[in-house]
């Protein structure tokens, strides 16, 4: 890295640290000025402008090569653990014909019709979250709000039965460090290795359930793919649906979460929102701009790239793309990208990834958003966020969302 582009104050990319996790964009805009691509100390290059990061997700000579990648970062041993055993069957961390094999199984539950269909059973899930808090005058918007809705909707799609969902409600939420681009310390592949276990113990019970008496759900769309001629093994199947689960509901809470985080920090696009409801399919899009769920994604270069950005790349480095920092880069949205504007045009966020891994529940998340804040501001009209200055962020960076934002009305 070049010297006049170490900056006075630390590096240039510390995505753990308190200060980056509480307010990453100063830091990005850091970036995409002084060192649009950037190399950390573990060697990773990464780019900040939406430019290299729009064609980094969509070109062919960039994939994800998971085995790969992490026995370059852990060790050859790291596939032993179950954590990473598990993901390495991940469609998101697949590359084609496993790719391409994976989703096309999946797709089917989440085309346009199927989601659209499921907007009276969000609505009535969001009526009855706040019906159960109304007489209180307080809540948290994270664990009594944005997180029922969503895993309630993955559970109704996955066909988890009603009396084992408690459980999922009180799940933790601790799986994003997986993500992070910081390596895991042994403790945290122990937990994670624990959490995994459970979780696949839990799912192959459910298999059995849905083989003995199939359901309308996901699972046994899959149980039954799985039989008619091996298009998906066992492995395959419980960790493609434990990364549903944990996909279907972590970043739409965070969505939620995030969205009125910045809309009370605005008021003035608060009362622009309650004033003119019919602006609120604009406004999802401005919040997943604004202050995105997911922070960044990563692929590897499968053969040497002559230039990204002025910059030569060997082959099967990983190469990192802020999505939260493309989405503010004023090549773009040359209108003051840092400021919250639900009326703004022509806003393509980057947050559902890009090319042949776009995310599967787009269209889901924004409708699931766009029902619980429309409805929240509707029925609680004079909530108010208590600390709307320092929220308590999760100590993570790939998925960036409040650990609690308690309010009151």
């Amino acid at each position: 890295m070049n010297e006049q582009a170490q900056p006075v104050g630390g590096p240039l990319f510390n995505p753990l640290s308190p200060d980056f996790i509480r307010d990453p964009y100063p830091h990005y805009e850091r970036l995409r000025t002084l060192d649009p691509i950037h190399v950390t100390p573990f060697g990773q290059f990464v780019t900040s402008r939406h430019v290299e990061v729009s064609l980094v997700m969509r070109d062919k000579r960039f994939g994800k090569d998971f085995v790969e990648r992490t026995t370059r970062r852990y060790g050859p041993e790291i596939m032993n653990e179950p954590v990473f055993r598990s993901m390495s069957h991940w469609m998101l961390q697949a590359d084609p014909p496993d790719h391409t094999r994976l989703r096309g199984l999946v797709v089917k539950a989440f085309t346009a019709r199927r989601v659209e269909d499921m907007r009276p059973r969000i609505q009535e899930i969001v009526d009855q979250t706040i019906d159960a808090v109304i007489d209180r005058g307080h809540m948290d918007l994270i664990e009594d709000f944005a997180f029922r809705l969503p895993v309630t909707i993955i559970c109704d799609m996955l066909g988890i039965p009603e009396e084992h969902r408690e459980v999922f409600y009180k799940s933790s939420r601790d799986g994003g460090r997986l993500l992070d681009p910081v390596p895991l310390s042994p403790e945290e592949i122990r937990q994670s290795n624990a959490r995994n276990l459970m979780a696949q113990m839990y799912f192959q019970q459910l298999f059995e359930l849905r083989r003995r008496s199939p359901g309308d759900d996901l699972i046994t769309q899959l149980v039954q793919a799985e039989e008619d001629g091996h298009k998906l093994t066992n492995e395959e199947l419980t960790a493609n649906i434990i990364l549903l689960f944990g996909a279907g509901h972590e970043t739409t809470v965070n969505l939620i979460g995030n969205g009125l985080l910045a809309l009370h920090r605005n008021p003035d696009q608060l009362a622009l929102l309650k004033a003119r409801p019919e602006l609120m399919v604009g406004a999802i899009e401005e919040f997943l701009r604004y202050d995105s769920s997911v922070q960044m994604t990563g692929r590897v270069t499968l053969e040497e790239i002559d230039d990204l950005g002025g910059v030569k790349i060997p082959k099967g480095e990983t190469v990192l793309c802020l999505l939260g920092s493309a989405n503010r880069d004023p090549a773009v949205y040359p209108d003051r990208p840092d400021r919250l504007d639900v009326t703004r045009a022509n806003v393509k966020p980057l947050s559902f990834g890009g090319g042949i891994h776009f995310c599967l529940g787009a269209q889901l998340a924004r409708i699931e958003a766009e029902i619980a804040i429309a409805t929240l501001l509707r029925r609680l009209p004079d909530l108010r966020i208590d600390d709307v200055a320092n929220p308590e962020w999760r100590p993570t960076f790939v998925l960036r969302g409040l650990k609690r934002l308690p309010a009151s009305w």
